[in-house]
This record gives structure tokens, C-alpha cells and sequence, in this order.
């Protein structure tokens, strides 16, 4: 079995729909459990909707609703070819859009009303896209992913169950094929509808991927895998053919957004390959993410993320402050807030963040014991490669190709396979276009 993962572009509207059956056809392999996200702008427009519910701003709500409701009419009628065909997608259509008007009753909207109104593109697309194959005479089974994905009271998915669950709805359609499931929703430890975040969909595979052992995971999107530089700000980049599962992940992390940055976890214990895919070039051969390292003695490509924040924090003792950095970790722990770089000298911090939701508190609570300041609008560099320890004059490479760009901070030896520099984010493109140049 293969599972594939088809994101919103690729299934944005009934043209690219039509494109999913040949390749899945294409596929090797006989047996097929296909992932989808919401048609593209669909979850935008779901947020939009859930904060207008917020705000009671009903009214806005409803015209809101009414224009959703247009385009996805429009949409069935366009992707289906006979009357029993429209009439019944129309129906579960119908079904969806009555639930949305449903919120307007005046009762109070919180967080698990509007999990629910998010976990809708998903379950339209997928529905879409069962009933289209129907209406063709494909045979497939629609399983949702609210019966076996599940994360528990820290946001973790439950792989166990995801492995037992999954199992389970699959042996119920013995001698079946052709599987079609949603991304990025799941239940959480209360049993309530939930999802994986932004991007999710992705993750969904990957964790369905490595619950059942399968073949390959393939991530299709509208890139031909990942490249060695950001190709909407570099001239001339190139896809790589090959990565390992520790460099894809510093990848995704840092920046390029072709995988999110979860998906390769789940792969890489249970050593499942991903390969990521273009929807609109079938014949590009795209990436492979194994448990192979081929990039020996190779910097393999540059990613940046944006959004970041750095954190100075200096400790009021001086020398030999025993404690100083458990009391800085904890006040992170307490806020649930990731650290992306650190440095640290005898009695000084940097650190980074990109979730600042909780940036007054923090700064409060380290205020306390420490001096501290902060900087936003930063961007982190990502330099991804064979960085051994052993190598030699790789941090010197990268060091001439942006000695003209001011360096917030620097993390070199964390990994094998990175060095990370903090620059403002006005220079990002241009850190960007100056390892590339000297790099590749």
C-alpha cells in the first residue's frame, strides 16, 4: 500500500480533481489510501467565517456563507457529468451548508464550534472526490479519519490507536483498493472533532504512513520537491533529487514550505520514505526522504522562516549563576512555547521563537530573575548540509558568502546538518541570493 497526499491546490478545483484518478492509476502499487486537504482558499475562508461567529456579526456571517455556498455549486456542476451525479453531490452540499447556517441561532461560539466548522473542507473535498470516482465507475471507500486519528491531552497524535483504528476500518472492506480519507482533522483526548494545525494534512499522511508500514508516502503538490533555495526570491534553483530524513526536517522547519514540518517525524522512526511530488508535472521526479544519507561532504540547500522573534536574556548574578538556564527553560515550558535557536555565553541567553502569543508573559516572568530585551521581525537561515564535525571549511563558506549582512546570532554544532544565522528579516533575500550565489 501507498499513501498519497494531494494538498489544495491540487485538488482546487474540478479540473485538478480530474487529474488525481491517472495518477493514482499510475501508481505501482495496487492498493491506495488517498489523503486530502480542503480545496484551496476553503479553510481561509472557514477562519473567516469562525471569527465572524466570534463577533455575532451574523449578517456578515450569512453573506459570507451564501457566497461559499455559490462557489461550491458551481464547483459540483463543473466536476460532474450526469444529473444522478449533481443531484447527489448537490444533497451532501446542501447537508454541509445547512450546519453553517445553523451557527447563526444566537448561542454562544467557542473554540470547539468553530473545530467543527474547520474540519468541514476537509470532509467536502474527500466527499466530493468519492462521490466524482462513483459517478465514474471507480470503486472506492470513503473512511473518515475521525474514527482512527487522535491526539492526546498535548496535542501528540496517538500512533498506537491511529495503527489499530486504521486497521481496523480498512480489514471492514476486505478486497477493496482504493481508500479516501481526510488530512488534518482528528479527535482529541474528549472525543470532540479537532485538527493537526495548519498544514496538517501532510502530517496526517505521514502519521497513517508510519501507523501501517506502508510502501511510500507521496506528498503531491505544486513544486517538484524540494529545492536548494527559495525559488519565489533566487533565480536558478534546482529540486534535490535525495535528502535524509534529518535533513528534510531541518528543511521544513526552517522555512521551505513544501512539507510541513512535522510530517517527517513519524516517517523517520518507523523508517517510511516520502517522496514529495508536482500534481502539474507528473514526469518531474521530485524528492526522495529516506533513511539513506547521500549528500557526503555537500551543503544541500538554504531555507529562511520569518516571523521570528529574539529573546536576549542576561542573569542579574554574575559568574557561575548554577540554575540560570533551568529557571529560563521553565518559564518557556510553563507558556508551551517552542525555542527555534539558542546561544548562551557564562551568564547571557539568546534564544528565538516564532509563537508569541504569550510574549508579554514571558518577558515578565524572566524579568524577574534576569535583564532582558528583544527584537522582532527577524528571519532565521537555515543552511542545510553534511556539517560533520570532521569537515572542514563549511562555516568559513558561509560566513564570506554574508559577511556584509548584519548577524543577530549564529548556531553552529546543535546539528550535523546545519548552521542557522539570525539576520533581520529586510535582509532576508538578500542572505538568500548571497549563499546561493556562493554556494551552489
Amino acid at each position: 500500500m501507498k499513501v498519497l497526499k494531494f494538498g489544495g491546490t491540487s485538488v482546487g478545483s474540478p479540473e485538478r480533481i480530474e487529474k488525481l484518478l491517472p495518477i493514482i492509476e499510475s501508481q505501482p502499487t495496487d492498493k491506495h489510501m488517498v489523503v486530502l486537504s480542503a480545496v484551496s482558499g476553503t479553510t481561509n475562508d472557514l477562519v473567516k467565517l469562525s471569527e465572524m461567529f466570534y463577533k455575532k456579526e451574523n449578517d456578515l456571517a450569512k453573506k459570507h456563507i451564501d457566497i461559499l455556498y455559490e462557489q461550491y455549486k458551481k464547483f459540483v456542476k463543473q466536476l460532474f457529468n450526469t444529473k444522478a451525479g449533481v443531484a447527489e453531490a448537490m444533497a451532501f452540499i446542501d447537508v454541509i451548508f445547512q450546519l453553517f447556517y445553523q451557527f447563526q441561532d444566537g448561542n454562544e461560539f467557542t473554540a470547539k464550534e468553530e473545530r467543527i466548522i474547520l474540519a468541514q473542507g476537509e470532509i467536502i473535498s474527500t466527499t466530493l472526490f468519492h462521490l466524482h470516482l462513483k459517478e465514474k465507475g471507480i470503486s472506492s471507500v470513503l473512511i473518515s479519519a475521525l474514527d482512527f486519528m487522535r491526539i492526546d491531552e498535548d496535542d501528540e497524535p496517538l500512533i498506537d490507536y491511529i495503527r489499530m483504528n486504521a486497521s481496523a476500518e480498512l480489514e471492514k472492506f476486505d478486497g477493496q483498493k482504493l481508500f479516501i480519507t481526510q488530512g488534518f482533522i482528528c479527535r482529541n483526548p474528549k472525543g470532540e472533532i479537532d485538527n493537526l494545525k495548519r498544514g496538517g494534512s501532510d502530517y496526517t499522511a505521514s502519521l497513517i504512513g508510519a501507523a501501517l508500514q506502508v510502501e511510500e508516502i507521496q506528498i503531491w503538490t505544486d513544486i517538484d520537491g524540494f529545492h536548494n533555495n527559495d525559488p519565489r526570491h533566487v533565480r536558478n534553483t534546482k529540486p534535490i533529487a535525495h535528502l535524509s530524513f534529518d535533513e528534510a526536517a531541518e528543511l521544513s522547519y526552517f522555512g521551505a514550505k513544501i512539507l510541513h514540518p512535522q510530517s517527517v517525524f513519524p516517517a523517520r522512526k518507523y523508517n517510511v520514505p516520502v517522496r514529495l511530488l508536482d500534481t502539474m508535472n507528473t514526469a518531474a521526479l521530485g524528492t526522495l526522504i529516506s533513511g539513506e544519507i547521500s549528500n557526503l561532504n555537500k551543503i544541500v540547500a538554504v531555507a529562511a522562516k520569518d516571523g521570528i522573534t529574539a529573546i536576549r536574556i542576561q542573569s542579574s548574578r554574575m559568574l557561575m549563576a548554577y540554575g540560570f538556564l533551568r529557571k529560563v527553560f521553565e518559564v518557556f515550558e510553563r507558556f508551551k512555547t517552542p525555542i527555534d535557536m539558542i546561544t548562551t555565553s557564562e551568564v547571557a541567553v539568546s534564544l528565538t521563537i516564532d509563537q508569541t502569543e504569550h510574549l508579554s508573559e514571558i518577558l515578565k516572568e524572566l524579568e524577574s530573575f534576569s535583564t532582558v530585551d528583544f527584537d522582532n521581525e527577524q528571519s532565521i537561515i537555515c543552511i542545510v548540509g553534511d556539517f560533520n564535525k570532521n569537515n572542514h571549511g563549511y562555516a568559513n563558506i558561509v560566513s564570506e558568502a554574508v559577511k556584509h549582512i548584519p548577524i543577530r546570532m549564529i548556531s553552529y554544532g546543535g546539528s550535523e546538518n546545519n548552521i542557522s544565522l539570525l539576520v533581520p528579516s529586510a535582509y532576508k533575500i538578500e542572505a538568500l541570493r548571497s549563499l546561493h550565489h556562493r554556494l551552489f
